[in-house]
């Protein structure tokens, strides 16, 4: 373990070499900024984002283009509680957590106080989840040592179930959705071999399924469907969307030093609660805010305040939102199970710039690893900053049309999904994919168990198929007589089983 760590030291070099590079500056700018403003922009969220900008990523160098994906996730995550405090209308639904509180103040004329408290609570929330990563990834990264083409086969399956079990209204559409995406991941060539499958004689299918273009097309078409819905739906009961809101003053009073001190327990303690969300896969940042906001009432000596305008219900959410970014990140950079639907989209990033999750990331590519890490301290520490900045031009930004900002993604996609292959079969597959999204919106299917199945599908088949190769008949008695796939297997069936027996007690309680 203590070797794995003298790898930080080691790469403190490449990650000032980087610091210092234009490039590198421009990622983090373009991270905290765009995550701040598609945060706030209710309708936008980080996987949307993400979504949009990969592609931008391919021409950049690892370290400066993760760290700008990772910056707009945990910038993402904050600009959405601005909206939620001023507007009652959360830009992400991690920040619905932060209206009860948050809204109450601005009412009451205290909206600088509240989005100081947001800004404050969410940069040591997010500082606390990315020193957690670069501490804790190395320790799970030599525990995946013990892990081969078995363990990775189960690994897959056991991701996608626990995302499919806890990110799912119903079991079964998760479960659905998860076995459609490892459908989707099939297409294209064989693993190991030279032959092709479902390809339907379409060439352009030959290299599989580009996991950016089927983002694109999950998350960022899929949304301007769901807006374009809402604003025929605003129309048809007579509601005018041109409607402005009324201009809030924003020179009122601000956090006070006295009451950042008294934070600070309810911070921490919260930011470890958003950690521990985080790492666990499938839970996310809105379950996060929902348990900090709970776990903050609960330790508080103030208790009838909240609900009230308290600023403890502000910091609690926004402390473990945040803090639930840097945790996700863990499962994924080490066991390639992601711990959200964003770091679902950030896995494909990983590989897309030859970046394998596991022990090796941490050791043979550790002068790339470990300043992507630092980078996301620094977004967050940045985006402390650049948020009190923001906070003094949300009045024109959450003004933008639903006509505009359609418009905006719409030319964003086609750019993007173009400029991978300059081919117009991947706008093609984008659109096919935003109305499969749309689909799973509207139908409660999980797309990030979608997501999930498709980024581990090859790594799922790869993994059977060498197993089955190794077990020389007896397949069996391989699995079995590896301690660790009969833990994987144990914790599948869990999964699995766990929301269904949950639902027949509640039913017999009944």
């Amino acid at each position: 373990m203590f070797n794995t760590y003298s790898y930080i030291l080691d790469s403190i070099p490449a990650f000032l070499n980087a610091l210092f590079s234009v490039e590198m500056v421009i990622a983090l700018l373009v991270g905290i900024v765009g995550g701040l403003i598609i945060g706030a922009l209710p309708g936008l969220n980080p996987a949307a984002g993400i979504a949009l900008l990969m592609p931008i990523t391919y021409s950049m160098s690892p370290i400066p283009a993760l760290t700008m994906l990772m910056g707009i996730y945990t910038a993402g995550i904050m600009g959405g509680s601005y909206t939620a405090i001023l507007l009652h209308t959360p830009g992400t639904t991690s920040a619905v957590a932060t209206l009860t509180d948050g809204y109450v103040l601005t009412q009451k004329g205290l909206p600088l106080k509240a989005l100081s408290t947001s800004t404050y609570a969410s940069t040591i929330g997010g500082i606390i989840s990315a020193i957690a990563l670069l501490l804790i990834s190395p320790i799970l990264a030599e525990v995946s040592l013990t892990f081969d083409s078995a363990e990775y086969f189960l690994l897959g399956l056991f991701g996608i179930s626990l995302i499919a079990s806890l990110a799912s209204d119903s079991l079964l559409k998760g479960c659905i959705a998860g076995l459609f995406g490892l459908c989707m991941s099939c297409v294209g060539q064989f693993p190991l071999e030279s032959a092709y499958r479902y390809t339907f004689g379409v060439k352009h299918l030959r290299t599989g399924l580009n996991a950016t273009i089927v983002l694109l097309g999950l998350f960022s078409i899929s949304q301007v469907f769901v807006l374009v819905r809402d604003a025929l739906n605003a129309q048809k009961s007579g509601k005018n969307q041109e409607k402005k809101q009324d201009m809030i003053n924003l020179k009122g009073e601000d956090l006070t030093l006295k009451e950042k001190i008294s934070l600070i327990p309810t911070i921490l303690y919260t930011s470890i609660v958003g950690l521990f969300v985080g790492i666990l896969p499938g839970a996310g940042a809105s379950i996060g805010a929902f348990m900090g906001y709970n776990e903050a009432k609960r330790i508080s000596k103030h208790k009838e305040e909240f609900g009230k305008g308290c600023i403890e219900g502000i910091a609690g959410p926004e402390a473990a939102n945040n803090a639930v970014t840097g945790g996700s990140m863990i499962p994924l950079m080490t066991l390639g199970i992601p711990g959200s639907p964003v770091a679902a989209i950030l896995l494909g990033a990983l590989m897309i710039h030859g970046l394998q999750p596991g022990y090796k990331l941490f050791t043979e590519e550790a002068d790339i690893t470990y300043p992507i890490i630092f980078g996301f301290l620094l977004a967050n520490i940045g985006m402390f900053f650049i948020g009190k900045v923001f906070i003094r031009l949300l009045r024109h930004i959450v003004d933008i049309p639903p006509a505009v900002l359609n418009t905006m993604i719409v030319v964003l996609v086609a750019i993007g999904g173009y400029s991978i292959s300059n081919s117009i079969n991947d706008l093609i597959i984008a659109a096919i994919f935003g109305l499969v999204g749309y689909f799973c919106r509207v139908s409660k299917f999980n797309s990030s168990a979608l997501t999930l199945g498709l980024v581990l599908g090859t790594i799922t088949e790869k993994g059977l198929r060498r197993s089955i190769t190794m077990a020389r008949g007896d397949v069996l008695g391989y699995y079995l007589g590896r301690p660790v796939c009969i833990i994987l297997a144990v914790l599948i069936v869990v999964c699995l089983l766990g929301p269904v027996l949950k639902k027949a007690i509640q039913n017999h309680s009944k």
